[in-house]
């Protein structure tokens, strides 16, 4: 009902409009003389009018849509204005004052000016206006830890960081999804705040949706882990709405907000550490920590493994330790399903990890005989 009344409301504005048009066209082809002098004041009466019936009937017979436009323009503009953080709106808005208020000193000078008085006064408001809202927006990085005390005010008096220097830690997808991070973080080894960004957050709800069911066990584990991080560690936890509209990809805006808050990014996601080392942004990789706290094999050392498969390479048969590394067993294709003692011949450090790669010892034994 009451939205019924508001289109009824806003097509007799848009009619009155549409009149207001009309009338107004006639007014300057008179104020311009081009009627003549011969025309009587009853006539340019019925001729105002006559455009202003003229005009109301097109822009009503337009109402529907001039309404559905504007809809849908509104709509837009509400949806980017929803992506948009609080900080750069508020930065907007005292920027775009700032400009107004000196665009008014000025416009008592420019009006004197004969003839282009009024015209340059409206550029002054435009110009000052939009550059007040650009600047303010484009510095609001210097006023982000601002913006974080206001909103945080406990936590800025039991800050940590501050008195330690660590740098904000900001964790991508992967590594909450991953888990491991938790228990790094209780161990104490993760100093200064760490940083979740909305866009992350929006991503992992995107995949705890999914309808594919091992996509969906991923993402409901990562909203678990950062739970968790929240309520039963003590660190600082920092939910940031800041955003780079004008990226696409949600690696690109981590790397982005990083340098915007001289913070680390912790990732497990090795493309990302190749594509930060190019950007020169610090990483926290959990895999290159996992792989370097891994006890080292030495040459020569035995070990008691389980070969589970055939190897690549012909005859090689392939066993893993408890942590995961890979152990490469020359000539232990016929040995599938068993277990047995492994002399390490040499370890290979990649990117993915450790690979170890040893010999049966009964071989060994046999090619010393």
């Amino acid at each position: 009902m009451v939205e019924r009344f508001f289109q009824k409301m806003v097509k007799v504005l848009i009619v009155l409009i549409g009149a207001g048009i009309g009338a107004g066209i006639v007014a300057v082809v008179d104020s311009l003389n081009l009627l003549g002098d011969s025309i009587s004041e009853r006539n340019l009466a019925y001729l105002y009018v006559a455009a202003g019936v003229l005009f109301g009937l097109i822009f009503f017979f337009l109402s529907k849509v001039i309404i559905s436009t504007l809809y849908k323009i509104s709509t837009e503009m509400e949806k980017r204005f929803q992506n948009i953080p609080t900080t750069d709106v508020v930065l907007g808005a005292i920027g775009l004052v700032v400009g107004f208020v000196i665009a008014f000193l000025l416009s008592g000078i420019l009006t004197r000016i004969p003839y282009v008085g009024l015209t340059l006064s409206l550029i002054a408001y435009i110009i000052f206006g939009y550059f007040g809202l650009r600047i303010l927006t484009k510095k609001r990085d210097d006023f982000g830890g601002a913006f974080e005390r206001l909103k945080n005010p406990a936590k800025e008096r039991g800050q940590k960081s501050d008195k330690s220097g660590s740098k904000p830690k900001i964790l991508d997808t992967s590594v909450i999804i991953d888990g491991r991070i938790f228990d790094i973080a209780k161990a104490g080894f993760i100093e200064g705040p760490v940083v979740i960004p909305e866009f992350v957050l929006k991503e992992l709800q995107y995949i705890a949706d999914s309808a594919d069911s091992l996509k969906r066990a991923k993402g409901r584990r990562g909203l678990d882990v950062l739970n968790k991080i929240q309520k039963e560690l003590d660190i600082e936890v920092i939910v940031t709405d800041k955003d780079f509209e004008e990226v696409s990809e949600v690696d690109l805006k981590l790397l982005r907000l990083a340098q915007a808050l001289n913070g680390k990014v912790v990732t497990n996601d090795y493309n990302l550490n190749k594509v930060a080392e190019v950007h020169g942004v610090a990483v926290l990789n959990i895999n290159e920590l996992s792989n370097a706290v891994k006890p080292i094999a030495i040459p020569g050392e035995e070990m008691h493994v389980h070969v589970i498969k055939v190897g690549k390479e012909s005859g090689q048969g392939i066993a893993y330790l408890d942590d995961g590394t890979m152990i490469v067993v020359e000539g232990g294709k016929s040995l599938v399903g068993k277990k047995i003692d492994v002399v390490v011949t040499s370890v290979i450090q990649t990117p993915a990890g450790r690979m170890i790669f040893g010999k049966p010892k009964e071989l060994l034994l046999k090619e010393g005989n």
